[in-house]
Parts: C-alpha cells; structure tokens; sequence
C-alpha cells in the first residue's frame, strides 16, 4: 500500500460532522452545564385547562427559548404546539377543532382584545377549561402568523395587563412590557385557574438558568 493510500485511508475514517463532545442532559437536550431541569416542579402540574403553542418554523431552531421549559413543566397533553406560518394547515392535526372550541382564547393584543383577568377562572359560574393559544415567535413573527391565518380572528382575543418585567435577563426582550413564552403562558393559565402559585411553580426552570 502507498502512502497516498494510507493517506486516502485515514481521511476515509474522519467522521463528515465533528462529533458533539459535550454531554447533553437527556430531558431538555441542553448542554449539562446549561441544563435547567433542576427548576422543573418535582411533579409535571396538571392544570384543567391547556395550552396550544402556535410556533413559528425559525423560534424552533433558537437555542435561547422557553417553550420547552413550558412543556415538560405540564402533564403530557396539557401543552401542544404546532408549527407553521400559517394555521390550521391539513398537517396541524386536531387544530382546527380546538380552534373551533368555545373555551378556545387567543392571547394577542388585537383593538378588540379584554384584560384576561376579567374572564371568568375555570369552575366560576360553571366555566369550563379553557384553550389557551399561544403565537410564539418574534413581534414581527407573531403578528405575521395572526395576518395569515384568519381562523384566529374569530377567536376571543385577550391581554395580559399590568405585565411585570420579564425575567429572562439572558435573552433581551425587543421592548418593556414583553415577557417570554414560558412567562407569558405562566402568567395567562395562572389567572385562568385562579391560582396564583401556578405561575411561579411554572417559571422555575427560567429562574434556575437565570440566576443559578
């Protein structure tokens, strides 16, 4: 064998990708030095009603987002998420019943929106759970989905007020008053079941990246 064929042989054996040497954290597939799953609740919390994420295809791919702190802290079932630009599409499977569900409510501050706080929590005068959905992306993002998908302007749209400053000090928020998904949905199904705990039960993985 030449040296050119030993040469042609080690090259062969250099994988085409650099392997990842960094232990990653089974749960949340974050690099272990950056894991956050010690802030989760110790048991996944089982609100009555649930959330529906309608995600933008780029916010996936970001590595600084909230939304998977926000599903593995809820039951299985209790967080969907749905990805596209556009919704409901054939592949969106079951959203378009959800979206033509009652109890089904938009969080987006259209000209028509009401304060979420003055609808009524889930078991007050019979109220059942609700669908909470969620546009996550960014501002630009999240409004070019509400342009594009007309099945959500017949949804009753509702708004936080009074929202606190966001805590997620490691990724800037484009302006005051914006909070990330995982605050935002913490704080919004926190005020529909009418129970403040909720809310910081939920943020404890944000906490634990951003101040651990």
């Amino acid at each position: 064998m030449t040296s050119e064929d030993n040469v042609w042989r080690e090259l062969a054996r250099i994988p085409a990708d650099p392997p990842d040497t960094r232990d990653k954290c089974q749960q949340c597939r974050r690099p272990v030095q950056v894991c956050w799953c010690p802030g989760l609740p110790k048991q996944r919390l089982n609100p009555a009603s649930r959330i529906i994420i309608l995600q933008h295809p780029a916010e996936a791919k970001r590595c600084l987002r909230t939304v998977p702190m926000l599903a593995l802290a809820l039951e299985s079932g209790k967080c969907l998420i749905f990805r596209g630009k556009k919704f409901p599409l054939p592949k969106h499977e079951g959203l378009a019943e959800i979206l033509n569900d009652k109890n089904t409510i938009l969080l987006y501050p259209s000209p028509g929106a009401v304060a979420l706080d003055t609808l009524d929590p889930v078991g007050i005068n019979e109220q059942k759970a609700y669908n909470l959905v969620l546009l996550d992306g960014t501002w630009p993002q999240a409004k070019a989905i509400y342009h594009s998908s007309p099945a959500l302007y017949f949804l009753r749209a509702c708004k936080l007020i009074g929202v606190p400053t966001s805590e997620y000090v490691i990724r800037t928020q484009p302006t005051e008053g914006c909070l990330s998904t995982l605050e935002t949905g913490a704080s919004a199904l926190s005020i529909l079941e009418g129970d403040p705990e909720l809310r910081e039960k939920m943020l404890g993985p944000l906490h634990y990246l951003c101040f651990n």
